[in-house]
Parts: C-alpha cells; sequence; structure tokens
C-alpha cells in the first residue's frame, strides 16, 4: 500500500454500481463475515481494503482473485487491530494510498468462554481490544476525512450478544454492549456531518470457524453434529438454522446506500428472532 490509486480509477456511474468512487476498509475480512461484507460493496463499486490473519500468500491471491471479479483495487493491511497504533496507522495508510476513506467497517473479534472466576484476566483485556478498542481507534482516525467530504459509513459488526447475556461469555458479551453504546455515541456526533453509524447484530452465523466448532461439539459430547447445532447452537434462535455470511453482507451494503441515510445510530439484530425472546 504504498503507491497512491488515483480518485478517478475508483470512479464508475452511480447509477449501476452505488459505491464506485468510495473507499472501504473492512476489519476481520479475510474469511467469514468479514469477507462476505467485503465482497458486497466490492460488487458495488467500492475499493476494499483487507484486514485479518492467514498466509500472506493466500491473501494475495484473494486479493487478486476479488479486484478481478470486481474490477476494483482491493489491498490488504496485516494490522494486528488489538494495537491501537497499528489501527490508526492502517487508516492512515489507507488514505495515504486511496486519498479518502469513506466506508469503516469494524469487524474483527476474538472470543473466550469461560465462568467469571476462571476467566484468565489475559483474555479478557485481549477480547476488549480486539472486539471493542479496535473499533474506537479505527473510528477516531477516519472521522474527520469523512467530516471533510461531508459523507461516511461505519458499520460496527456487533453481536446478538451486544443486546442479550449468555453465561460464561462475559468479555465478549461487555464489548458486544460497548460496541453498541459507542454506535449510538458515534452516531449522535457525526449526525450533522452526513456520516451514520450503524450495528449489526448477527446471531449464529454459518462460518468455517462454526463448522468446526460444530465438529468438535459432538465430538466431545458423544452427539450427532445436527443434534449440537439444533440443541446446542441454535437453541435460542427460532428460526432453527443458522444466519448465512451473504444475509450480514446484504445488511452492510443496504446501511451503505442512499436508502439508508437517515438510519443511523441501531442496533439491528439478524439473529433469527433470538432477541425476539
Amino acid at each position: 500500500m504504498t503507491h497512491v490509486v488515483h480518485p478517478s480509477a475508483l470512479a464508475e456511474p452511480a447509477a449501476t454500481r452505488p459505491l464506485a468512487g468510495k473507499a472501504a476498509l473492512v476489519t476481520g475480512s479475510t474469511s467469514g463475515i468479514g469477507l462476505a461484507i467485503a465482497d458486497e460493496l466490492a460488487t458495488n463499486g467500492a475499493a476494499i481494503v483487507l484486514n485479518g490473519f492467514g498466509y500472506r500468500a493466500e491473501i494475495d491471491g484473494l486479493c487478486q482473485e476479488l479486484g478481478s471479479r470486481h474490477g476494483v483495487p482491493v489491498r490488504y493491511d496485516g494490522a494486528d487491530v488489538g494495537r491501537p497504533k497499528a489501527v490508526t496507522r492502517m487508516v492512515e495508510m489507507i488514505i495515504a494510498a486511496f486519498g479518502r476513506l469513506d466506508i469503516l467497517v469494524n469487524n474483527a473479534g476474538i472470543q473466550h468462554v469461560a465462568p467469571i472466576e476462571a476467566f484468565p484476566p489475559e483474555k479478557w483485556d485481549a477480547i476488549l481490544s480486539i472486539d471493542l478498542s479496535a473499533a474506537f481507534h479505527a473510528i477516531r482516525a477516519a472521522l474527520p476525512g469523512m467530516r471533510a467530504r461531508g459523507w461516511g459509513r461505519i458499520i460496527n459488526v456487533a453481536s446478538a450478544h451486544g443486546l442479550v447475556a449468555s453465561a460464561y461469555k462475559s468479555a465478549y458479551v461487555s464489548a458486544k454492549h460497548g460496541i453498541v453504546g459507542l454506535t449510538k455515541v458515534t452516531a449522535l456526533e457525526a449526525a450533522e456531518a452526513g456520516i451514520t453509524c450503524n450495528a449489526v447484530c448477527p446471531g449464529y452465523v454459518w462460518t468455517p470457524l462454526v463448522e468446526k466448532q460444530v465438529a468438535a461439539q459432538a465430538a466431545a459430547h458423544g452427539i450427532s453434529e445436527e443434534e449440537v447445532i439444533r440443541t446446542v447452537m441454535l437453541a435460542e434462535q427460532p428460526t432453527r438454522r443458522f444466519v448465512t455470511v451473504e444475509e450480514i453482507a446484504d445488511v452492510a451494503s443496504f446501511l451503505c446506500s442512499s436508502a439508508a441515510a437517515s438510519i443511523t445510530g441501531t442496533a439491528i439484530p439478524v439473529d433469527g428472532g433470538w432477541t425476539a425472546h
């Protein structure tokens, strides 16, 4: 990310690709929900910066594939979002490379499950750092440019656990509740600047990571994978099916559209009815 992409290289008629000319950063986007969001934003014409962990050769291939398929610039920044200075530096580098950052999707997150009295303090610190503080540092760095251009879209991927709690997830639930609060404050502060900020709150989403968890739970408890899905993972999700990454991506894309210009400060459940209880 050392060369500048001239703004004209991002341009295309807005009628066909509504995000043409925009640049987007999606954290935690080398797989799963983040990758699906990046793919959908690229479909709509946005230049993309991916961020997350993985083998560099595979990530380079992913950038090339996305860029070729959608005809947009796609870059990668490997910043560790658990480090505040790295987050700020990433945003600054994106602005230097593209001349702008219009869409910020804070998606990176980690999880650990344990009772409070057995919860490792270092796990608490790491989860709060990556799941909550990273979003603050990215928003703080991105807002001035968005204000200067009079347009911006900030989407925080929270969770149904940003609205309700589950036992043994103290750090994750606290971080996701914090993300919802940060979303509201950001929306209020940026409301007159043409910037919206919203949280998307998924329930259980089918990703490669969840697929592995299903198999592990089935082996650990001596039950079928179908039983794990229905009685453990989807017990609180009335639809009894996983949310798809494409559904989350479509909601994020909508929030970037002109139709969502007056939607800000919200926490939108995409959870199969989980939080309707």
